[in-house]
């Protein structure tokens, strides 16, 4: 077993840190306060192919595997969760569905321009009333002549306030067994009918921009079905589960970056006389951040690496998830601890650290989900 990155994989690394600390994270703060989506960022991502590294050159990436995007993810992360956490669902929800279930016309005009960065995509699943159950889908899209009428509402999308176009599940018709036929279908967000809001007052990630869709009357030409309109439902499971990914390196970035902090901090702060960090108590607090987030980071590693060699890897990714988001959270809140009444100021960051690991508990399936997807993988 080699556990080294490839030398291609630490040049990533080295690459996508120098940027986010140059061009991400001095803006972080600001973005927090403001709930602003910084768009010069991914422009410049772009321009360095970040946006492409899991794709293909011949549509416009960079030909990285998942383990590099992962590492960038946690970078990006580390350096601002919101602009993190849009950076994620730009490749994993707004360009691999189309990689991965899209036809060559449909990557050539769609998916060739997200992964060169000059444009950013979306993916409609959640609704009011569907949201774990993603079964509840109340979407609908029915077929006249060769367009699909779509009709419905979602809502928590990332970047469609600034996407070119909107992967949406809506209900199709309806199985034998009585159960919804979900169909997948690209609608260019600029199709009379589409209403976009943005204007959620979000706990954190609020670099990130969410928003409400309205789709009224919406009318899209039926080549726009992305993959098998009888399989949605299972299109967008697969693409979860390579999500999942993501949030969990995502989890990593912000942990890791809580966690150099409290070390930093307890270093230089004193009390009866000596460093905290001397206490064995803080000791402590630190080791178990330390390990808790190598074990994470390696459970991310070998999803992506699963993935990469086309292997099973839903059970990994959900695990890695779980772990890690969990593990977040458990970081970010004994960074608040180490730095006492200062880690619940602003001016020190870690408050939003801890603001911004939430929602990777929520996320791209539930903790509570992830735990019902594991414990049917492992043969409950």
């Amino acid at each position: 077993m080699n556990f080294e990155l490839t030398k291609e994989q630490l040049m990533i690394r080295d690459m996508v840190r120098e940027f986010a600390e140059k061009e991400i994270a001095p803006y972080a703060r600001k973005l927090d306060e403001t709930s602003s989506f910084r768009v010069e960022s991914f422009k410049k991502m772009g321009e360095l192919g970040l946006l492409g590294i899991p794709f293909p050159e011949e549509y416009g990436g960079s030909g990285g595997d998942t383990i590099s995007y992962a590492i960038a993810v946690e970078e990006i992360g580390k350096a601002c969760g919101g602009t993190g956490l849009s950076y994620a669902a730009a490749i994993s929800l707004g360009a691999s569905p189309i990689y991965y279930f899209g036809t060559e016309e449909q990557k050539q005009e769609w998916l060739v321009p997200m992964a060169q960065g000059k444009a950013l995509g979306s993916f409609g699943l959640t609704e009011p009333n569907a949201g774990s159950d993603a079964g509840g889908t109340r979407t609908k899209a029915v077929l006249e002549g060769d367009e699909y009428v779509i009709n419905g509402e979602k809502c928590w999308i990332t970047n469609a306030g600034y996407a070119r176009q909107v992967i949406v599940t809506a209900v199709t018709g309806e199985r034998e067994d009585g159960k919804k036929i979900i169909t997948s279908i690209i609608v260019p967000t600029e199709t009379p009918g589409v209403k976009i809001n943005c204007n959620y007052d979000k706990m954190g990630v609020r670099a990130s921009n969410t928003c409400e869709i309205v789709l009224e009357n919406v009318r899209v030409p039926k080549e726009n079905v992305l993959g098998d309109e009888k399989r949605g439902f299972s299109q967008f499971l697969s693409t979860l589960d390579g999500g999942r990914i993501s949030i969990a390196a995502l989890s990593v970035g912000i942990a890791q970056a809580a966690y150099e902090k409290a070390l930093q901090y307890a270093k230089e702060r004193e009390q009866f006389g000596t460093s905290i960090s001397k206490f064995q108590a803080i000791q402590f607090k630190l080791a178990d951040m330390a390990m808790e987030i190598e074990l994470a980071r390696n459970l991310v590693y070998k999803a992506a690496w699963l993935k990469d060699n086309k292997k099973p890897f839903g059970k990994e990714a959900a695990m890695a998830k779980l772990f890690a988001s969990e593990m977040g959270f458990r970081v970010c809140n004994q960074a608040i601890q180490i730095h006492g009444g200062y880690g619940y100021m602003k001016e020190y960051d870690v408050e939003r650290h801890l603001r911004d690991i939430k929602l990777m508990e929520i996320g791209e399936g539930t903790s509570e989900i992830q735990r019902l997807v594991i414990s049917r993988l492992i043969g409950c």
